[in-house]
């Protein structure tokens, strides 16, 4: 679920202005190397990520805005310190500073940069290959039927929806402005309870009169202060409402995924969280020591943790974890378990830092059981909102001993979410995709995609009509009326009506999008 960095344009980092003295250049001083811009680029810019090539984007985007970005990550700036515009006020911009995330120093001299600006300006196409088009989609989806509650409060502002298949009911959260509501509905989507919080809830999970609620922070917008929360609600002196809370884990930075998990087989129940962040994040196991206590224990110390496998990968009774990294350097990582709450880290795949990686499962879909990775990307709210070719729904087969090859792309602009699933019953893994950046211009019904397994990686693409009711930023799935199969509930996110939107949906959804539908699984009467 990367809002975890969506709409981040309006925040550019290059955009900043400072007080500081602009005759001050301290890069200037610098000796100058006799390296190659290519060499340099290959040098300061692997140090983060992967390498980029010049042609991955078009000569704009790096002349205006990736490049000046980077040049902070380097310590080069018009003046002789950071801009202040960098640091986010209070507790979040004062850890920043502490990390040295834009060093105060610069690392290399002005002209070694210019060395590297004039290497990816020169070397850049004026245009990228645009996306390739996917036949029409078929818009004939029959196997599910579309629902929508009868309770509409626009604008839709939906941060999580989840499935609850044993009370055969459906949560979401809304992020507004001044508090953020859970509503939970049942199988007839009406509404059965409402509940207040003050910042946003992003995960949900309940065990009999206990609700343990993830919050992500103070905003659901990148920021760097940990303000993010897992807390107990719960009713007192045996009540019928909930009104009582309790904080068990403080202080996450901007969680976006949490598993429930006995990571260390003591019959306790410990948490994984990825907590996003912005500058500053990352990957923790929190250890149940009992009575809500818990010892925290980290995984990577990096932000961009986004979305976790936890099984027991390589049969030795304990739990693993595989983790998605996103936000720079790009990766998936598998963290062996080694007992007594320590894992050791092997990377299974790197990605470039443009790809906008989102979400991963872990599935067979070639029937030699084995788990394949089936990995989403498509952020495209960052530095460089064009669509992107490399965007889309993969899926990674398994030839054993921790090594994966591509055996399927499906291109999405701006994919999002993928969640595979035997939907139609016929023995193998469907995929269920939603994009909250797709081309709405000549594709917008690509805002929701079924890719239904014909064997052999081979899907068939699927989407229903009404697929641009709402900007879709959350999904899940499950059995919500309990007639046994799969059911799929959709979360539209509309912040604000885009500048020079000419297709007319922007104002569709601020004036009546639906906050959740439900597509409804039609494969059993």
């Amino acid at each position: 679920m990367k809002y975890t960095s969506f709409l981040f344009f309006w925040i550019l980092l290059y955009a900043c202005h400072s007080t500081a003295p602009q005759d001050v250049d301290k890069s200037a001083s610098l000796p100058v190397s006799d390296l190659l811009g290519s060499e340099l680029a290959t040098i300061h810019c692997g140090k983060c990520h992967q390498y980029v090539d010049p042609g991955m984007l078009p000569k704009s985007s790096w002349e205006k805005d990736v490049l000046p970005a980077m040049a902070f990550r380097l310590g080069i700036y018009k003046g002789e310190h950071q801009p202040d515009s960098l640091f986010d006020k209070g507790l979040g911009g004062d850890m920043v500073r502490q990390a040295n995330i834009y060093p105060e120093q610069p690392v290399l001299s002005r002209a070694d940069w210019e060395k590297i600006i004039d290497f990816y300006v020169s070397n850049a196409p004026d245009t990228i290959m645009p996306p390739k088009v996917n036949d029409v989609l078929n818009t004939n989806l029959s196997l599910f039927r579309y629902k929508v509650p009868k309770q509409i409060q626009p604008p839709a502002l939906t941060t999580m929806v989840k499935i609850l298949p044993h009370q055969q009911s459906l949560v979401y959260s809304e992020g507004r402005p001044q508090f953020s509501n859970l509503n939970i509905l049942n199988s007839d989507l009406e509404l059965t309870n409402n509940l207040k919080f003050k910042t946003t809830p992003i995960d949900f999970r309940n065990q009999s009169d206990t609700l343990y609620i993830t919050t992500i922070g103070k905003s659901v917008f990148p920021h760097d202060a940990p303000d993010g929360d897992i807390q107990k609600v719960f009713k007192q002196s045996g009540g019928e409402v909930y009104n009582g809370t309790r904080i068990m884990i403080p202080d996450l930075h901007r969680p976006v995924d949490i598993v429930y998990c006995d990571l260390n087989n003591d019959g306790l129940e410990d948490v994984l969280a990825c907590e996003y962040g912005n500058n500053i994040g990352r990957l923790a196991y929190y250890e149940n020591k009992g009575g809500d206590s818990y010892q925290t224990h980290i995984l990577s110390p990096i932000a961009g943790a986004i979305s976790t496998v936890v099984k027991d990968v390589d049969g030795d009774g304990l739990l693993d974890v595989v983790a998605l990294m996103a936000q720079g350097d790009e990766s998936i990582v598998y963290y062996k378990n080694m007992g007594d709450s320590k894992f050791t880290a092997k990377p299974l795949m790197r990605f470039s830092p443009l790809n906008g990686s989102q979400y991963i499962e872990m599935e067979d879909f070639n029937g030699d059981g084995l788990d394949d990775i089936l990995y989403v990307c498509g952020d495209n709210a960052d530095k460089t909102p064009i669509l992107k070719p490399y965007h889309g729904v993969y899926i990674f087969l398994n030839t054993g001993d921790f090594n994966f090859v591509q055996g399927y792309f499906y291109p999405l602009n701006g994919a999002y979410k993928a969640m595979a699933r035997d939907y139609d019953e016929d023995g193998d893994m469907d995929i269920a995709a939603i994009s909250f950046f797709p081309d709405y211009v000549s594709q917008a019904h690509q805002s929701f995609v079924y890719l239904e397994n014909q064997g052999q990686m081979d899907f068939d693409s699927y989407t229903f009509p009404q697929s641009t009711d709402g900007r879709w930023m959350v999904m899940d799935a499950g059995d919500i009326d309990g007639d046994g199969d799969i059911d799929l509930a959709l979360g539209s996110f509309v912040f604000f009506q885009a500048m020079g939107d000419t297709t007319g949906l922007g104002q569709k959804w601020m004036r009546n999008g639906p906050a959740v539908v439900v597509l409804e699984n039609t494969t059993k009467p």
